[in-house]
């Protein structure tokens, strides 16, 4: 099930693509209660005895994890959650994609279901196929009664680390490059905002073709052409980082959030509209960034992530502007986030405050969806996406411990007493870089959050309440600077 390994990674392919399949969870066994029958002899006057009635039956086991869905995989080579049937990948669409699938011939399942850390897949994709495989072999044995193990099988499932992408699954071996098939799909810059349905129906269709690797090789070199492009665009004054030719200056839009957000959202419609995409479905998944915002920051390309942050922005004001406000008791709080999102973007110097655009987007999304208390993302680097789980961490030097949110790289490295890789911050005039949560929290709002993970219990408290009170501004001598 896996490709190359001596392929280098790219930037993108290091956010999602070239990660170790875990191996597949072996097959609970279920424990069953058994209980006897109570029998009470009663004596008393009348010579009779009394039989106690029976106690109840043991009520029957929970299915074992994947059961259901290898149940439903013998009637359809395609298995939804019914979170996501909803609206991300309706009936319609699963029977298009059955019907797709069945035209290939190829020994293809698809498996969309919400992954999280904790369920009965502990949110790893890999852990969910091996499951389902595992589950399938069990009801498709051979002809000595035997499971085959060699069968061969080839599945598409969610991501447990970016819910709105898919996975590929291959075994015996690679014959199909399922992998880099799926991964190929989710570099496509066409379908950056596609649907869940759309990814995995190009994934098939990709799988059908046979050439998957070819496929991917070919996206990771457009993606390298697009970053150096980008970083050329920078260096020659023609990127985004000049505020002498107006590349720099804040969006019109962004300007007029900052003070009447309400009034904007009502306003520009049709800016909004041209200038970002919203992804089909997204009520039925919880919100994550788009793929290719992470993918752009590890590479530490600031013109492209500045580009990406603005869309986001623009997208969140869309979202805000569409929600029946009846209907979304966090709809303040969003138009709060988008506003203080633009001017944070309209000051943002350096990867640190782009960051903090994305958090305070990341914000807003979860005011809308009414996410009850949402992970915010990574503490230790933003830029890694949403944080997986809450861990307890001792800066170094420090006496006291703290709980914060990381991501699931993070969170491994901290448990095997490594040093994470940290986001960093430059605020001495030498320009030596230190970790962002080591800058002085009165000059920094990101080092006083956290970027969410730091923030205090009190009601209404957020990053957006902090930048909107001046926090940010301060941080900055309470004046506006661009880069030049």
């Amino acid at each position: 099930m896996s490709s190359d390994p001596n392929r280098p990674p790219t930037t993108r392919s290091a956010a999602k693509a070239r990660r170790r399949r875990l191996p597949g969870a072996a097959a609970s066994a279920a424990a069953l209660l058994t209980g006897g029958a109570v029998l009470a002899l009663v004596t008393c006057t009348a010579p009779a005895l009394a039989v106690a009635p029976a106690a109840a039956p043991a009520p029957a086991p929970a299915p074992a994890p994947g059961e259901k869905i290898a149940e439903a995989l013998t009637k359809s080579p395609v298995y939804v959650d019914p979170s996501y049937a909803a609206s991300a990948v309706p009936p319609a669409r699963q029977k298009e994609l059955a019907r797709q699938i069945d035209a290939t011939g190829l020994p293809i399942k698809v498996v969309l279901v919400p992954l999280a850390k904790g369920d009965a897949y502990d949110g790893e994709a890999d852990t969910l196929a091996g499951v389902v495989r595992d589950r399938l072999k069990d009801r498709a044995p051979s002809a000595d009664r035997t499971p085959s193990p060699d069968s061969d099988l080839i599945l598409l499932t969610t991501d447990g680390e970016f819910p709105g992408s898919v996975r590929g699954h291959e075994w015996p071996g690679d014959a199909h490059q399922a992998e880099d098939a799926a991964n190929a799909v989710d570099l496509m810059d066409e379908l950056d905002d596609a649907s869940l349905a759309d990814l995995t129906a190009e994934a098939v269709t990709v799988i059908e073709r046979g050439n998957g690797t070819a496929e991917y090789e070919k996206q990771t070199k457009k993606l390298d052409e697009s970053l150096a492009e980008h970083r050329g665009a920078g260096s020659d004054g023609k990127g985004g980082d000049s505020g002498a030719d107006g590349n720099n200056a804040p969006p019109w839009a962004l300007i007029t959030a900052i003070a009447l957000p309400a009034l904007a959202l009502a306003l520009l419609t049709p800016f909004l509209v041209r200038s970002a995409r919203r992804r089909s479905g997204s009520a039925a998944a919880p919100f994550t960034l788009p793929r290719a915002v992470f993918a752009a920051a590890r590479a530490a390309d600031e013109a492209e992530l500045r580009r990406r942050a603005e869309a986001e922005v623009l997208a969140l004001g869309e979202a805000a502007r569409a929600a029946d406000a009846g209907a979304t008791p966090g709809l303040q709080r969003a138009l709060d986030a988008y506003a203080a999102a633009g001017t944070v973007l309209y000051s943002a110097h350096g990867l640190p405050d782009l960051a903090g655009v994305l958090a305070l987007v990341t914000e807003g999304r979860d005011a809308l969806d009414g996410t009850p208390d949402p992970l915010p993302l990574c503490f230790f680097n933003p830029l890694h996406g949403r944080a997986a789980r809450t861990i307890p961490w001792r800066p170094l030097g420090h006496r006291d411990q703290l709980h914060v949110s990381a991501c699931p790289a993070c969170a491994r490295a901290i448990s095997e007493r490594r040093a994470p890789e940290v986001l960093t911050d430059t605020p001495s005039p030498d320009g030596r870089p230190v970790p962002y949560f080591e800058v002085d929290a009165e000059s920094s709002v990101w080092a006083a959050t956290g970027y969410g993970s730091l923030l205090g219990d009190a009601a209404g408290d957020g990053i957006a309440v902090r930048v909107g009170r001046g926090d940010f501004s301060r941080g900055r001598g309470g004046t506006r600077e661009t880069r030049g």
